[in-house]
């Protein structure tokens, strides 16, 4: 098996090791604000080698070894973080119930968490990716059909950068099972990408166990390009599938949104004078504009930003009714996304997040809800002033949004693959990659 099967999981055990041990030796430095002392380093190395042990199982039983979670990465953030705490705690139980240990573990258990979870991220999602950049690709099958397995296999086949390769595409139709099996065996093909809604498909891969391990393609597609399949069927499954946040992420949630509001409101008072002037020498107009928008559930909010436009025109694409221009402060302001500030009225009060999927004007968003089926259901969440399909979706040169049905589609796209993997962790890279895209804009003025 090449790369992506047992060299691959050797490669992720060797490196999860060398962090455990690495871990241990900055957690001694951090706890005791000094180079570990051998004798210090070695008291504390002969326990936590049984844990380590421990650990690696855990990381197998957990799936992370195993070429599914190898080739879907994105899942790694939330796998990890669930093993290190299952971990730590296992730790915590060793320490307290087996006898003749005489280290205090309980403060070196909570750095040691913290800083093992940094360097397994760094390890996995940074190190790792770049020592396999230039390793040989692996034969893998696609079984599957239609406009959007097209688009997969030549995005994958055509970019060297995924470390696998579709050595055959296989059409679900007539006898397809012996095409498949035949394919299969000719390429030596580890790994099959398959739609799981092919009848017999279960069957068939019974055969070939354990020569080649099945993955969805749904979960490859998102991995591949970010966002969800937009045929109506799966979308039709995903909606359903949606679940509740946690309480606990729904609390830092909010908390992160009221102290990111509070901020966004201190430069909002800053920056009016000057932007207030700056509209001025342009010409007449108002400082802001308000607009009737959709919030949670489809519920009318108001929201008021700095005019960026000759004048408000709600509910209009580019192109429809009148010519209306974007100012050169409003260029500067849409090129900063300072024109979002004065939403921290709405992020306080909880009608707008910081992060989800971007509210719609209302009469626009009504227009959208009768053409595209599923759309009100990007509603569940509280939309936000950035999310993933603003920092991924690319539009024409001078547009901020969608401005058709199509692309309006993929936009949903997008909000749907953020509603299923929503969590902290995905905020998080939302927020840096928003800070990049404003410095971007700023630094290509």
């Amino acid at each position: 098996m090449t790369h992506g099967g047992s060299r691959v999981a050797a490669l992720l055990f060797i490196g999860d090791l060398a962090v455990f041990v690495v871990s241990l030796w900055f957690t001694l430095l951090l706890r005791y604000q000094q180079i570990p002392r051998e004798a210090v380093f070695m008291e504390h190395f002969a326990p936590f080698s049984i844990l380590f042990a421990l650990w690696v199982f855990v990381f197998y039983i957990s799936g992370l070894y195993g070429k599914g979670i190898i080739l879907l990465k994105t899942k790694w953030p939330d796998a990890i973080m669930r093993t290190q705490f299952a971990n730590v705690v296992l730790a915590a139980l060793f320490f307290f119930l087996a006898p003749g240990i005489a280290i205090a573990p309980k403060t070196n258990l909570m750095i040691y968490l913290i800083v093992s979870l940094l360097l397994i991220f760094i390890w996995r999602l940074a190190v790792y990716p770049r020592l396999t950049t230039n390793s040989a690709r692996y034969p893998a099958l696609l079984l599957a059909e239609g406009e959007e397995a097209e688009r997969l296999a030549k995005e994958v086949n055509e970019n060297s950068r995924y470390r696998l390769y579709f050595a055959a595409v296989v059409s679900p139709r007539g006898d397809w099972q012996a095409e498949f099996i035949a394919a299969c065996n000719t390429h030596h093909a580890s790994l099959v990408i398959a739609d799981t809604d092919i009848a017999g498909l279960e069957a068939t891969l019974v055969r070939l166990r354990p020569q080649a391990d099945a993955v969805p393609f749904s979960e490859v597609y998102e991995e591949v390009f970010d966002r969800v399949l937009i045929t109506v069927p799966y979308q039709e499954r995903l909606v359903s599938s949606f679940t509740k946040p946690t309480m606990h992420y729904l609390i830092a949630k909010r908390a992160i949104d009221i102290i990111g509001g509070i901020g966004m409101g201190v430069v909002t008072v800053v920056i009016t004078p000057l932007v207030f002037l700056a509209q001025r020498l342009e010409g007449t107009g108002p400082l802001f504009i308000s607009q009737h928008r959709m919030g949670v559930h489809g519920k009318q909010i108001r929201v008021f930003k700095f005019r960026t436009m000759e004048r408000n025109d709600p509910g209009a694409w580019a192109g429809e009714g009148k010519e209306n221009k974007v100012t050169k402060t409003g260029n500067f302001l849409r090129r900063t996304s300072l024109d979002e500030f004065p939403q921290f009225i709405n992020v306080v009060l909880g009608e707008l997040s910081l992060i989800g999927p971007r509210s719609d004007i209302e009469a626009l968003g009504a227009r959208l809800s009768d053409a595209i089926p599923y759309y009100q259901f990007r509603y569940v969440a509280t939309p936000g002033i950035t999310g993933w399909a603003q920092i991924n979706q690319k539009y024409e040169p001078g547009n901020i949004s969608p401005q058709s049905i199509e692309e309006t589609k993929v936009r949903l796209a997008y909000d749907f693959y953020y509603l299923k993997k929503r969590s902290l962790a995905l905020d998080l890279v939302i927020a840096m990659k928003t800070i990049k895209h404003m410095f971007f804009r700023v630094s290509n003025w």
